[in-house]
């Protein structure tokens, strides 16, 4: 077995298009909305992301409404970006009235070029850089979440320069041990995230005089992918007693900034509902009087999108099957990175397989790309069924994470980015070309 490659299990996986909304079989072939997936693989070619907005316009809308209404608190949705940071996309969500969380300079450079405001923009991340705290800064940002004593004198220090006073509030590990993979759990004393809740006390008493310090906020964020209520319910009951604590000692915070995390359903996962999330967070924050911030990104865009590839070639080796696809590890790498279980199904009705076209059977196979690593499988022994060099295969739950991280591994261009929207789509990055792939060297 390739260590770190998702591998099949007997248990049984349900077609993805039947739980992922607006994808939907229709005559046997595959839709997002209402547009046949064959169609964009005929026009644009293979690999190539494909999104549904109606998919995410819906996502967005039902975890906000979560939060609003009777019970409900004072809220703010702040998409994280790094989870799919297309300009059409982050158009999409601004539009819808999203916030955003980013964790880099060039996030918020995206974000300035979609035209969204920076009052709705909260910085995380453990290690900004000097100067991206001053684009921040002169941005006018909402808020900073700063993860260490070294980062808040920075923080200080440029925001005198500047004469700018920064909104800041401070990224607590509260030891809570989530997530869906050791790599994406972030919230436990071992991880690289945050800081304890007796150096951030210190921090917020020793600068509640500030005068260039003005704290807002408290944060954390405890890990991806989470499908159980306990981390939560364990973290905000945390979080909300060191609100509480502040407020003793004279440090009255806004907003309470609980990050995102809510896993999704892959395979044959089963996610926590959104409206349990949404109840464990506001009992425990509405006696508190904060705006709550949220930094959900792989639930509102995860569902919404595919990766489409066709197959090249079918093989054996010694009885065992491989499918070779056209897409590989730099378009997506949560496989290889993660183990992480993306379904693969064919996009529409096998073809009768004539005598020229009949090789090995692989209704179960390996499921590989072209580039020249061992580590470049989607999927080991999975039921795939029969299939013939040039069908179209669909590799599901792409949209978060997938193309923001891409690489030009192999030399490979990367693939494009597809927006459907109703009865059409619309290009919404090209397809990188081999002059791209030299653009910048010398």
């Amino acid at each position: 077995m390739i260590v770190g490659t998702p591998r099949a299990t007997s248990k049984r996986f349900a077609d993805p298009a039947d739980f992922t909304p607006f994808f939907e079989r229709r005559a046997g072939e595959l839709h997002c909305e209402r547009v046949p997936l064959e169609r964009i693989a005929a026009r644009l070619g293979t690999p190539a992301y494909v999104y549904s907005r109606a998919a995410i316009t819906a996502t967005y809308r039902r975890l906000d409404r979560a939060f609003a209404g009777p019970g409900g608190v004072p809220h703010t949705i702040c998409y994280s970006v790094k989870a799919n940071s297309n300009l059409s996309i982050l158009r999409l969500l601004a539009r819808l009235g999203s916030g955003f969380d980013i964790v880099s300079g060039g996030e918020l450079h995206r974000l300035r070029r979609a035209g969204v405001s920076p009052k709705t923009i909260v910085f995380s991340g453990v290690g900004k850089t000097r100067e991206e705290i001053c684009d921040a800064l002169r941005a006018g940002i909402l808020l900073f979440n700063v993860e260490s004593a070294a980062e808040l004198e920075i923080l200080a220090a440029e925001a005198a320069r500047l004469r700018r006073p920064a909104a800041a509030g401070i990224r607590v590990n509260p030891d809570v041990e989530a997530g869906g993979h050791p790599h994406i759990s972030t919230g436990h004393h071992r991880h690289k995230f945050g800081m304890d809740w007796d150096d951030a006390r210190r921090l917020y008493l020793a600068h509640k005089d500030s005068r260039w310090i003005r704290w807002q906020g408290i944060s954390a964020h405890i890990g991806s992918q989470i499908l159980s209520a306990a981390p939560f319910r364990s973290a905000i009951a945390r979080l909300a007693a060191y609100v509480r604590e502040l407020r003793r000692a004279g440090v009255a915070l806004k907003y309470l900034d609980f990050g995102g995390g809510i896993g999704v359903r892959y395979a044959a996962e089963d996610p926590l509902e959104v409206r349990n999330y949404a109840a464990i967070v506001t009992r425990a924050l509405r006696p508190l009087g904060c705006h709550l911030l949220l930094e959900p990104g792989r639930v509102i865009v995860g569902q919404a999108g595919v990766l489409l590839m066709r197959v090249l070639y079918t093989k054996t080796n010694h009885g065992k099957t491989f499918v070779v696809v056209d897409a590989a590890m730099n378009d997506m790498i949560r496989p290889a990175l993660y183990g992480a279980v993306h379904p693969i199904t064919v996009a529409g009705a096998l073809r009768p397989r004539t005598v020229a076209s009949r090789g090995p059977s692989s209704s179960r196979a390996d499921i590989v790309g072209p580039v020249c690593e061992t580590g470049d499988c989607f999927l080991q022994d999975w039921p795939l069924g029969e299939v013939n060099s040039g069908d179209l295969l669909v590799l599901w739950g792409a949209g978060a994470y997938g193309f923001v991280a891409a690489s030009n591994y192999n030399s490979r261009p990367r693939p494009p980015e597809v927006l459907v929207e109703g009865s059409r789509f619309r290009l919404i990055r090209r397809r990188e070309s081999f002059q791209d792939l030299c653009r910048g060297e010398l």
